[in-house]
């Protein structure tokens, strides 16, 4: 592609400040297009725009939830394309996959839909009693799409076996990293000590990690499983560990059980995840629930970091990319579980594959966006 493309990208939601992973994954994702293409970002009013780091952005939209709203904006939107002579438009996730079709219709420009899970399947185990409704909705919008730009190839094949979605519409972006190699051991033993003497444990404490949005179920399922299935299982074994929980929008009730648990440790949101991600022995993910790239991993993976996980919690990341870095587990063997947390040598001296690194920068993954856009 000789020049820069002329694009315009809505989100519909809170994505600035970038606190959370779904957010950094737009977020980040949109800081390195902007050096590739001519790039507009449209976003949901309640972004804050001072975060933002210099990118072309409006927040004018309404969020997901009032989405239809946003037909108040359209002559708006129309207008920008038209001033802008948009030629891609790119749509996160399938909520706004109407307002794209829309303005194809009428604009006569292709729409990208950058899908992150599959959503309905999302909502279903969120209990949402109108799933199903959205289910057909979703499986629509991504039907109509020009291109769709995954994040996890489980996702991209699920489409194409299950809604027929053809695979040259479809491109796997990976969920991208700001590390570029490997933190050192010396690096690493320095973050464990700081960690042991802030929080005054035993140099010989194991120490597992567990992190994530806190009030979102599948996470909360995990510190469900962590407290009922695991603990009791870990004290049974009668060896020193800790488990640090950090995250955001953690309920008044969950803080309450886990504060009852003395081998839990939650430090809730922290500045700087990197510290626990260098300075733990492992991390771990019970995860169950949900589909999608678990971002969790994929930032563990980065930080070198030993990975216990359910198979379920591991789809989406392919086995190159983790070599032996990453120890799977049957969904809901709990003893195994536990025993692979008490039994394996961590840290390991495993390293994560350099592959990992060339293919999971945002640089990477960006330059593979813009090639997809060739005819």
């Amino acid at each position: 592609m000789s020049k820069k493309p002329n694009i315009l990208a809505l989100v519909s939601y809170r994505v600035f400040p970038a606190l959370m992973g779904g957010q950094k994954c737009i977020a980040s994702f949109y800081q390195e297009l902007q050096t590739l293409a001519n790039l507009k970002l449209v976003v949901s009013s309640d972004n804050d725009l001072a975060f933002a780091k210099q990118l072309d952005a409006d927040n004018y939209l309404y969020n997901h939830w009032k989405g239809f709203y946003n037909l108040r904006y359209f002559w708006r939107l129309k207008k920008t394309i038209q001033s802008q002579q948009t030629e891609y438009l790119i749509i996160e996730h399938s909520y706004f996959g109407w307002l794209g079709w829309l303005l194809r219709l009428f604009c006569k420009v292709p729409f990208i839909l950058r899908v992150h899970n599959i959503e309905a399947y999302r909502f279903r185990d969120m209990h949402r009693k109108w799933w199903r409704i959205y289910y057909f909705y979703e499986r629509l919008i991504c039907k109509s799409a020009n291109q769709i730009w995954f994040t996890s190839p489980n996702d991209a094949a699920w489409m194409q076996a299950t809604w027929s979605i053809s695979s040259h519409c479809c491109t796997v972006l990976n969920y991208g990293v700001d590390v570029l190699s490997a933190p050192s051991l010396f690096e690493k033993k320095q973050q464990r000590q700081t960690l042991l003497e802030e929080f005054q444990l035993h140099p010989q404490t194991r120490l597992f990690l567990f992190n994530g949005t806190l009030d979102y179920i599948p996470n909360t399922d995990a510190m469900r499983i962590i407290v009922s299935e695991l603990l009791p299982r870990l004290d049974k074994l009668q060896k020193g560990y800790r488990i640090f929980i950090c995250g955001n929008r953690i309920t008044e009730q969950w803080k309450k059980e886990l504060e009852k648990h003395a081998q839990i440790i939650l430090a809730g949101f922290v500045p700087d995840i990197a510290v626990f991600y260098k300075g733990t022995d492992c991390f771990i993910n019970p995860v169950t629930l949900g589909s999608g790239v678990k971002t969790k991993l994929v930032e563990a993976l980065a930080y070198n970091q030993d990975i216990i996980s359910v198979d379920s919690g591991a789809k989406g990341i392919e086995a190159p990319y983790c070599g032996e870095k990453l120890q799977l587990v049957p969904d809901y063997d709990w003893d195994a579980f536990t025993t692979a947390m008490m039994q394996l040598e961590l840290p390991s001296r495993n390293e994560t594959p350099l592959a990992f690194y060339q293919d999971f920068n945002w640089k990477h993954i960006v330059e593979k966006a813009i090639l997809s856009l060739q005819p």
